[in-house]
């Protein structure tokens, strides 16, 4: 299983025009951060975890031409913006696309996408195949996905779990339950949106201690904002095996 980090950002990360932070004016290419996903791949199925508004821009970056499936972690605008721009894959696959999404974040997407879900959509509107998302274990070819129920603030987002890799992003606390279901865990991409406290997503310190508890072999840390840093800075004051995320970033597990 190969993992591609399509965005490691957020829209409190997004470069600013006129901005004059390190971080915008950083030559490292890590530096630069588009909205949080990732592409998941095996040889016989290629899954993208959420669609922002970054979304088309990263796969014709990383040359992608065949999407079996779409996961949604929940319904924020940063996670589910680019979906239009699945199109092109519905229409050269001929097919709705698959998308695995919970109750509670399915009507904010039919009000954003009406046009998809119209009882008579016009000629070119995308298709999609609305799979209920829960915390029921499920199959995309050869991956075996595990839903993990998170907390962000309010609202309801969910990480995946694959194997011996897990993507956990877009919380404000995490339950002992769910972090059973992490324990074994050995590459972890984990959101860190900012050192100072927030109130609807995590701190670079909690995100460490999570890692810490859970020992995987590596970790990074995605969804940061601005004010985190240049990776370069940051990488230097991390525990060993704990590292940024940045776009770009691959991995096999």
């Amino acid at each position: 299983m190969r993992i591609t980090v399509l965005g490691s950002g957020t829209s409190q990360g997004v470069p600013v025009i006129g901005c004059d932070c390190p971080v915008c004016r950083s030559k490292d290419p890590r530096d630069h951060r588009l909205r949080t996903s990732i592409l998941i791949e095996t040889d016989h199925v290629t899954v993208v975890v959420d669609t922002g508004p970054d979304f088309r821009q990263q796969m014709l970056r990383e040359g992608i031409t065949h999407l079996d499936a779409v996961l949604i972690t929940h319904e924020h605008k940063d996670h589910i913006g680019g979906m239009d721009d699945l199109r092109p894959y519905i229409f050269r696959q001929k097919k709705p696309m698959p998308l695995y999404v919970a109750d509670t974040a399915l009507p904010e997407i039919k009000r954003e996408y009406s046009y998809a879900f119209d009882e008579n959509p016009y000629p070119g509107a995308p298709t999609y195949e609305i799979r209920r998302l829960d915390e029921t274990p499920f199959d995309i070819g050869d991956l075996h996905v595990i839903p993990i129920r998170l907390k962000h603030y309010t609202l309801t987002s969910y990480a995946f779990r694959i194997g011996k890799f897990a993507y956990v992003t877009d919380l404000s606390e995490i339950s002992e339950e769910a972090m059973e279901k992490l324990q074994g865990v050995e590459y972890l991409i984990i959101e860190a949106l900012q050192r100072k406290k927030h109130y609807s997503h995590l701190t670079l310190d909690e995100a460490i201690a999570i890692a810490q508890r859970l020992h995987p072999k590596r970790t990074w840390f995605t969804h940061c904002s601005h004010s985190m840093g240049k990776v370069a800075d940051v990488d230097r004051e991390l525990p060993e095996g704990m590292n940024l995320a940045y776009d770009g970033l691959k991995f096999e597990v």
